[in-house]
């Protein structure tokens, strides 16, 4: 047995104590990847705790194991150091722990940036979306002092499309694609001193079904054409639209992050998460689209956010993340 597959069937889960997931070595013939594994704890950006615990989770689900069984070798940088909630004020309630946040992104920014140089694909495990700020801007970072720009992939339920002026909740993680397309809040848009992180013509939402009104008006004025809703893909297909859209983020670009909320996934598949919303992607076409991202081979960077343990069943939402991150690293069917 090899050293990865001895890791993976030892990987338990904390709940039943059984096998976190099949054993298996997988099938890889996409090129191997040295990562850098860096958990955010973050959930200062929600009204629902416990998505702190994710990256816990997901390394409880045999994470390292799994990539390591494709071939890729995992370096585990451990987690960000994130305050929490008891210990701070929330600031203006418009924008609830904003300076906390922001700090924490910053970290996360410079971080990631750091691994690139290091000829490492990040892998970022949140903690709720508004890790996004960071890690993105990290990457772009790293591309934009190489006179580059990257493209975005925004698989979520949400828009995140938030402003501190329009949130009916004061909550940063519906802000952070707002902030990376400039809009605010300046803090978090300004990250890395410069702003806007990616382009809106190369920023790709996928999947969205619940956004504000107010949401719709700031989409408008970001000036974001590449919306694809879940009825879009009812209605074409997942294949179609994951085309199109990995167009859209690849033009011009060296390549693209890709941003996945577990809430995308419909609860049925996905109980654990910061914020469910009925009527998401099956279990399936979320590992289709998985899939075609390692198809074709240009993803710089990736991130999994909103896994909330308190709410899980078995740990089985953590199970399905690192399920959904061995496809998007390569891993086949056949």
């Amino acid at each position: 047995m090899s050293e990865a597959t001895e890791k993976l069937a030892a990987a338990k889960s904390p709940v039943t104590g059984l096998t976190s997931g099949p054993i298996y070595t997988g099938t890889q013939s996409l090129p191997t990847r040295k990562i850098q594994l860096i958990g955010v704890p973050l959930d200062l950006g929600a009204s629902r705790r416990g998505v702190d615990m994710g990256p816990s989770a997901v390394r409880v689900a045999g994470l390292e194991a799994r990539l390591e069984a494709l071939g890729h070798q995992l370096i585990d940088a451990g987690n960000i150091d994130v305050e929490i909630a008891e210990t701070r004020h929330v600031g203006e309630e418009h924008a609830r722990y904003l300076r906390e946040i922001t700090e924490t992104c910053t970290r996360a920014a410079s971080i990631v940036s750091g691994a690139l140089e290091q000829g490492m694909t990040p892998l970022i495990i949140g903690g709720d979306h508004s890790v996004a700020a960071g890690s993105v801007s990290g990457v772009a970072d790293f591309y934009h002092q190489q006179n580059q720009r990257i493209g975005l992939l925004w698989i979520d339920a949400h828009a995140d499309m938030n402003t501190p002026e329009t949130s009916p909740s004061g909550n940063v993680h519906g802000m952070p694609l707002a902030a990376l397309l400039g809009l605010g809040p300046e803090s978090l848009a300004g990250i890395c001193g410069w702003s806007p992180k990616v382009l809106p013509e190369n920023t790709v939402l996928i999947g969205v079904r619940d956004i504000d009104a107010t949401e719709k008006e700031n989409l408008k004025r970001a000036g974001l054409t590449e919306v694809y809703t879940m009825r879009d893909i009812d209605e074409r297909g997942l294949r179609t639209v994951m085309e199109e859209a990995l167009r859209a983020a690849g033009r011009g670009t060296a390549g693209y992050h890709v941003s996945l909320d577990m809430d995308w996934i419909d609860p049925e598949d996905a109980p654990g998460v910061g914020t469910p919303v009925r009527g998401g992607a099956t279990y399936r076409e979320a590992h289709l689209a998985m899939e075609i991202i390692a198809d074709h081979g240009r993803m710089l960077s990736f991130e999994l956010v909103e896994v909330n343990p308190v709410i899980d069943e078995h740990n089985r939402t953590a199970d399905l993340a690192v399920e959904l991150i061995c496809s998007a690293f390569g891993k086949k069917i056949l």
